[in-house]
Parts: structure tokens; C-alpha cells; sequence
């Protein structure tokens, strides 16, 4: 675990940094040259025919700075949200393999912990950190040295649920990323109503542009953000049933092979 742990931060890290990068280098090169020329065609034809109405444009909608936070946001928060469901389904491959051998009939005594527990720790390290061989070996170490099958299954529930808190408190920072993004868009909501009542003395005069500008600003901000909340949400919510099934279909594979097989001298 503490070798997994700077590996994942090095990995949210760059993804991170390729996330910045990559958001920012299409607004640079296309949504905001696009947002420019199509907002210049909207005015000069508002200019020549008063009865003209702009139609919205995805690339006007998503131009501004609180869009961009938000889109790098959600890219951060993708790259972890796979990151957490490929190691989530290679734990859940290791339900499928057979590390503790028992023919039909036979039980496990204490003295034969030591045999079992060969073959898990011949495993190579990074397969040996994960949850199931980790249960099973302190399974099978608490066996051999109580002898007692009730303080056996005690003891893998508790290392069970260790780790569903464990993958509970990690997706803490993807969580606060999706409560940050529609914060990001109340910023540009407020952003924008501010400019807007700055230009209200124009309103007055009758110049509305940069009035319905800068509520676009407003609307905009909270409109994408909050899509993007939704999508999130829900991938966080199923990472989550993915997490938790994992940790449960493990309590239930040791449950069901290896400590219904142990008997007490």
C-alpha cells in the first residue's frame, strides 16, 4: 500500500497536468476563435435587422474562463474515476482464481495454514497488496495461531470493512471536485450579473448588448456546470456500487472457501 499510494499521486498529478493542457490548447486554437467570429457575425447582423435573433452557440456558450475551469475539472476528475475502476476490476479478476485449493470434503486444520499460506506469498508484490490475498492470509494466519474459526471470521469482516472505508475516504477529493465545478459556475454567475449591472447606464440609453452579454456570461457558467455536476455524479455514484460490490463479493469468497472448510482440532 504505501508503494501504490505515490504511484496513484504521481498519476492524478500528470493527469492533472495533461487535463490543463489539453482543455486549454482547444480553447486557445478552437472555441474561442470560433466564439469570436460567430459573436462579431451575430452583432453585425443585429446591426442591419433589428428583428434578427441569435441563435446559441455551443462554442459561445462554453468560451469563457469558468467553462474551461470546469471542463479541466471533469477531465481531472474522469482520469481518477478510471484510475479507482481499473483497479476495482482487477481486484474483482482475483475472485475468479482459485488461491486456496480445497478438494470437496476436506477441511483445513491449523497445521495446514502454513501450506496454504505458501502459495499467497509466493504471489509478486504488487498482486500480493491487493484485498483478497491480503484477507486470505490474514485469515490464515489468524487460524494457525487461535485455532479459533468464530475469531477467524471476526477478523477478515474487520479487514473487509477497513477497506470500504478506505475506498470510501479516497473518492473524498473527486466528490469535492464536483461540488467545486457548480461553485466554479456560480462564480461566473455572479461574474456576470456584476458586469452586467456595471453596464446598466447604456441599458438606460438604450445599448442593451453588453447587458445581455454579460447575463449570457452568467447563465452560461451555471448551465454548463451544472451538466457537468450531473454527469459526475454519477459516475461517482457508480464507482461506488462498483466498490462496494467488490468488497462484499470478497468477504463472501473467503466466507465460502476457505473459512467454511476450517475445523478446530
Amino acid at each position: 500500500m504505501k508503494k501504490q499510494m505515490p504511484n496513484e499521486f504521481v498519476f492524478h498529478m500528470f493527469a492533472l497536468l495533461i487535463s490543463v493542457i489539453l482543455v486549454h490548447s482547444i480553447y486557445l486554437t478552437v472555441i474561442r476563435p470560433n466564439a469570436d467570429a460567430i459573436t462579431l457575425a451575430q452583432r453585425a447582423e443585429i446591426a442591419t435587422n433589428p428583428d434578427y435573433v441569435p441563435e446559441r452557440s455551443f462554442y459561445v456558450i462554453v468560451q469563457d474562463f469558468e467553462q474551461e475551469s470546469c471542463f479541466i475539472l471533469m477531465l481531472w476528475a474522469f482520469s481518477m474515476l478510471a484510475y479507482k475502476a481499473m483497479s476495482a476490476n482487477r481486484e474483482r479478476k482475483l475472485l475468479q482464481q482459485e488461491f486456496v485449493p480445497i478438494a470437496a470434503g476436506m477441511k483445513i486444520l491449523p497445521a495446514d495454514t502454513r501450506e496454504y499460506s505458501r502459495s499467497l506469498q509466493s504471489l509478486p508484490d504488487d498482486e500480493r497488496r491487493l484485498l483478497l490475498p491480503r484477507v486470505l492470509l490474514a485469515a490464515l494466519s489468524r487460524f494457525g495461531t487461535t485455532r479459533n474459526v468464530q475469531d477467524v471470521s471476526s477478523s477478515a469482516h474487520t479487514l473487509v470493512s477497513n477497506e470500504a472505508e478506505r475506498l470510501e475516504s479516497e473518492l473524498s477529493m473527486i466528490r469535492y471536485i464536483a461540488w467545486a465545478i457548480p461553485s466554479i459556475g456560480f462564480i461566473g454567475t455572479v461574474r456576470g450579473i456584476g458586469s452586467a449591472l456595471a453596464q446598466a447606464h447604456r441599458a438606460v440609453e438604450g445599448d442593451i448588448s453588453g447587458v445581455t452579454e454579460n447575463l449570457g456570461v452568467a447563465f452560461n457558467s451555471t448551465f454548463i456546470a451544472l451538466l457537468i455536476s450531473i454527469v459526475l455524479m454519477f459516475l461517482v455514484h457508480q464507482l461506488q456500487l462498483l466498490q462496494e460490490r467488490l468488497v462484499f463479493d470478497t468477504e463472501n469468497y473467503v466466507d465460502e472457501n476457505v473459512i467454511r472448510h476450517m475445523q478446530s482440532d
